[in-house]
Parts: structure tokens; sequence; C-alpha cells
């Protein structure tokens, strides 16, 4: 018999229109606190973030088997999701009023394998530079008792949101 999953999500406009408004370590915090809601792919993966500051965020997940690939573990692609956002994360909560953000890039090392008997894991991004223009972040995914999952690095472009 199959398995369902079932989930909802708010409009994503709503964090989109006040990016602009306030600095990004704000706009973090407001979700964080739930001021704002999370955008629709935390819903669909069913990740949360956990800790913001600014130069860093943690996101965290516990694994299921929604997550899993056709090996019977999760699959890279949500490490990377965990990854890439623990990354812009870490950058966006240095980025002034008015600033945003994209990634150029992603590299990901996948070290050990997840699966539900893994537990929680999180992925704790950093910022290693911030330029004018660039910034390069890094994000460790990590179990319960520390130990290295896989590691990220990551490119992202800065740049300024139109006018309101």
């Amino acid at each position: 018999m199959g398995r369902t999953r079932t989930y909802e999500w708010q409009d994503p406009a709503i964090v989109g229109a006040t990016a602009g408004r306030v600095s990004g370590v704000e706009v973090l915090r407001d979700l964080l606190e739930g001021r704002l809601p999370p955008p629709p792919l935390v819903a669909a993966l069913d990740f949360a973030l956990e800790e913001v500051e600014e130069g860093r965020v943690v996101f965290s997940l516990m694994p299921g088997e929604e997550h899993y690939n056709s090996l019977g573990s999760v699959h890279g692609g949500v490490y990377a999701t965990l990854l890439d956002s623990a990354a812009g994360g870490a950058v966006q909560s240095t980025l002034p009023q008015g600033t945003a953000y994209t990634s150029l890039d992603l590299t990901v090392k996948f070290l050990r394998r997840i699966t539900v008997d893994t537990g929680k894991v999180r992925a704790i991004g950093t910022v290693v530079n911030r330029g004018r223009q660039t910034a390069l972040a890094q994000a460790q995914l990590v179990d319960a008792e520390d130990r290295l999952l896989a590691h990220a690095t990551s490119s992202c472009m800065l740049f300024p949101l139109p006018a309101p």
C-alpha cells in the first residue's frame, strides 16, 4: 500500500515583498519567529530554520522515507538543498536593506549516507568572505553527534533590489 504525505504553504510573495524593506538578517529572524511564512520548498521537504545570526544560519531536517532515492537513502538533492539553503542564508544574513543575492554555484561533497536511522541532521552555513558584488559561503551537514555528512561551498552574486 502506498504512503501519502500532505503539506501546505502560504503565498511566497509575502516574503519577497518584505525583502526590500528590511535587512537580510531581519527577514531571516522574522522567518525563524514565524512572523513571515516559510518558503514553499521548506514545506515540501519538511526542513526548518533553527538559528540565525549575522553570517551564520542553521537549518535542520528529520530524514524520512519521502526523502529517499532508489537506493534506500536520502537523495543527494536533499543534501544539496539543505546545504544551498544554509550557505545562501548565511550570505543573506549579512545583507543590508535593499540588497539581494543569487547563488552562482554550489559544490557539494557527499561524505556519509543518510537514512531515517541517522536522526536529525543540521546544515550549518557560514560566510567565508563578503565583498560588494560577491560572497563566498560554506555549509556543513552534520548529524546529532556532529559527524560531517556533507560539505558545500557556494559563490553568490549580490545586487540591489529595485526601489519599491
